[in-house]
């Protein structure tokens, strides 16, 4: 039976991937582990540890400690934050998944998930339908700790015969936490802002377009993935994916149809610059084709969906 570890289970991704990780193989086999306290849901079902990536030794205690044959390794410091705090980001973020690789490798550990980013692109790459081999020019200290990321797992993978598994996120919408610090994050705080005022001040150009997926296809995929039998697994790095390309603007105007007197006012910031760097949309055809990936959210059934549990969401807290 899986023994599986999720790094980063308080974050938005860490979250909903932890709770569809206990309804497949059961509560009891998933330990959930952060430095900061998770929802009351993941609190309430899994065994949870308070742990830094960057201690590696306390790291491999817990490891041995719960038997841990899986890990999905998510946490790390998203593309806003990293370039407030450039070289902690580049602390976390690679000697972080060095700790975590060397583990799985001295360990024995089967499988592990780590997650990459169209941050891996750069000016340089074509900006639309960006292919899965292309310039990767990252100008970001998110950028660059991916794309070095992913070259360093498929080191370890070829000479180390490690199994890790990744995937290019495009921007994740979803409702059960809050944005952390992304700058495709504007796509979550625009829904929680709708609901609560009525308004939201986005940071970045109404015309921005940029790639996003819904949660829930984002955690299938993820899955997915690491359910799969290796030797059908054709790329040793990471898979572009992709679900849907929209703008602020469009969002806003999707939004109104169930929201009429909502209001946005564009006020960009260094997050656009950022924006500006990355692909507009991705071409996956490599996951579909020869992995099977496909989409089933698009952008007015997503939003339908964000503007109903954020709006449940919401009222439960304030009867809490």
């Amino acid at each position: 039976m899986k023994k599986i570890l999720v790094l980063g289970a308080s974050g938005q991704i860490g979250t909903d991937l932890t709770l569809e990780l206990g309804n497949r193989f059961g509560d009891a086999n998933v330990v959930a582990s952060d430095m900061k306290i998770a929802t009351d849901e993941v609190m309430d079902r899994f065994t949870f540890e308070f742990i830094d990536v960057l201690n590696k030794h306390k790291l491999e205690e817990l490891i041995e400690r719960h038997g841990i044959t899986e890990i999905y390794h998510l946490a790390a410091l998203l593309s806003g934050r990293s370039e407030q705090k450039p070289m902690f980001a580049w602390d976390v973020n690679m000697r972080g998944l060095f700790n975590v690789m060397e583990l799985v490798r001295d360990k024995g550990i089967e499988r592990m998930f780590w997650p990459s980013s169209i941050a891996v692109f750069g000016p340089s790459t074509p900006k639309h339908m960006t292919p899965q081999k292309t310039i990767m020019e990252p100008n970001t200290v998110y950028g660059i700790s991916k794309l070095a990321g992913e070259r360093w797992i498929e080191y370890f993978n070829v000479h180390y015969g490690t199994d890790i598994r990744s995937v290019r996120y495009p921007g994740i919408i979803s409702y059960k936490t809050e944005a952390g610090g992304g700058t495709t994050d504007y796509a979550v705080e625009i829904f929680f802002e709708a609901v609560r005022n009525g308004h939201y001040d986005c940071y970045l150009r109404p015309d921005t377009l940029l790639p996003m997926m819904y949660m829930e296809d984002a955690i299938r995929l993820t899955i997915d993935i690491m359910d799969r039998p290796k030797a059908e697994l054709t790329v040793n790095s990471s898979y572009n994916v992709a679900a849907m390309s929209f703008t602020p603007e469009q969002l806003a105007e999707e939004i109104r149809k169930h929201l009429p007197h909502f209001t946005i006012r564009y006020q960009p910031d260094f997050r656009q610059a950022i924006a500006d760097s990355w692909p507009a949309s991705i071409d996956d055809s490599v996951a579909r084709q020869r992995r099977g990936w496909h989409h089933e959210f698009d952008m007015p059934r997503m939003v339908e969906i964000m503007i109903r549990e954020v709006a449940q969401k919401l009222e439960r807290e304030k009867t809490d």
